[in-house]
């Protein structure tokens, strides 16, 4: 490889997880897009939390209280800073990517009539498809689809064809998590505001591994998780411009999300607390901000250059392999390899590999459209993350042949 832009023995020791051995291999982790690992430093905050902090945050008079409430909103200052939104009242935390996109269905839903539009592509998680689903099947709103090519790229001059004056609102992948590829999303969003369509990136598979600035992409909504990002699990983030959030219907009621109740009237709170009802996940939030620390002192550009190198070698590696088809070959790609290997079903292939210590993702990925698309069952894809290293990918490359081996 390249000259490195870190040193991977280090970044590899503050991953526990990482130095353990699974049915008698060295472990090579390639499953990171469907959930990353976690750091000693985000362990750490999460337990510190716990340990010496924890009281429910807003509103308490007691120093615990006072104290978690700090380190649960500098957190969302860390993720404002992250991803450079314009203040913390656009940053509304949530469980995940999938509850940030079921957020604005069901706001912007109450805005919506029938025969109104939402165009999505055809390389979409489930996430992003599935709300969209549930509003046409409740209100009668139309679901245009943009189509994707033999690469796995979304094909621009289709997409242009798809906005009408019932257009409301455009979302779309800013990576997709089957096949890596990358959307050229600031010239997506531009085209869109040529429509005034208002534009969503699900950007679950992008954040990890690549400096995101919103105001860059101008994009009005921007929906990712923290798991993905060496954060802990059951906690996610919606950015949304605050010009079109204070005027979005309210999505859920509860505790937080008031200022006062009573049966005659009801008073909101401000952004972002509206939409956030209930006790809100405040370790999960404490160790997200850890993580935005961890990824932001190793460098965003650090991580992407370095992946840049990983997927290089591991793309070369694979196609050398006789059988071996990749799934998804964009000319601008994330370190995601999705394949199929002859005639063997991605769910033995993946059995085969686990044996040999090498986990991966196997079937559909939440992403039947795309495997429609290219006519296959599901694949297996292989998913790296700054912590991989070139062992990771020479085992994984053994173990492929051992496939073979059984197989043919």
């Amino acid at each position: 490889m390249n000259s490195l832009p870190f040193n991977i023995d280090s970044i590899r020791a503050e991953f526990p997880i990482l130095h353990q051995q699974v049915n008698g291999h060295r472990l090579a982790f390639l499953d990171n897009a469907a959930s990353s690992q976690r750091p000693d430093a985000v362990i750490d905050a999460v337990s510190h939390y716990y340990r010496n902090d924890h009281a429910n945050v807003h509103r308490g008079v007691h120093h615990l209280s006072h104290r978690a409430t700090d380190a649960y909103e500098g957190a969302r200052e860390k993720i404002r800073a992250f991803i450079n939104a314009r203040s913390i009242r656009e940053i509304v935390f949530t469980s995940g990517t999938t509850e940030s996109i079921n957020l604005l269905a069901n706001s912007l839903g109450q805005t919506m009539q029938a025969g109104d539009e939402v165009i999505v592509s055809r390389m979409e998680h489930h996430s992003n498809i599935v709300p969209w689903k549930l509003l046409a099947e409740r209100m009668g709103i139309v679901i245009k689809v943009a189509p994707i090519n033999e690469q796995g790229e979304l094909v621009l001059d289709e997409l242009a064809k798809l906005f009408s004056a019932k257009t409301k609102l455009l979302a779309i992948a800013h990576v997709s998590n089957a096949l890596g590829t990358i959307n050229p999303v600031a010239d997506i969003v531009a085209l869109a505001k040529q429509h005034d369509v208002p534009v969503l990136l699900d950007g679950a598979q992008a954040v990890p591994h690549s400096k995101v600035d919103v105001q860059a992409i101008d994009c009005d909504f921007y929906a990712f998780s923290s798991h993905k990002m060496c954060g802990p699990t059951g906690i996610g983030v919606l950015y949304a411009r605050e010009s079109l959030l204070e005027n979005m219907p309210l999505f859920m009621g509860g505790g937080e999300m008031v200022i006062s109740v009573s049966f005659e009237k009801t008073i909101y709170n401000d952004l972002p607390y509206r939409f956030e009802a209930g006790t809100p996940p405040i370790a999960q939030a404490i160790g997200l901000g850890a993580a935005v620390d961890y990824l932001e002192g190793i460098g965003m550009d650090n991580i992407a250059a370095y992946e840049h190198q990983l997927l290089e070698l591991a793309t070369t590696a694979l196609s050398d392999i006789d059988g071996l088809r990749i799934i998804g070959t964009a000319a601008e790609k994330a370190a995601v390899i999705s394949f199929v290997f002859d005639d063997i079903h991605p769910h033995d292939l993946g059995t085969v590999l686990d044996h040999q210590g090498v986990a991966i993702r196997t079937g559909h990925h939440c992403a039947n459209p795309v495997m429609d698309f290219f006519g296959v069952p599901g694949t297996a894809r292989a998913s790296l993350a700054f912590y991989n290293d070139a062992e990771d990918i020479e085992q994984l490359v053994k173990a492929l042949h051992v496939a073979v081996g059984m197989f043919r």
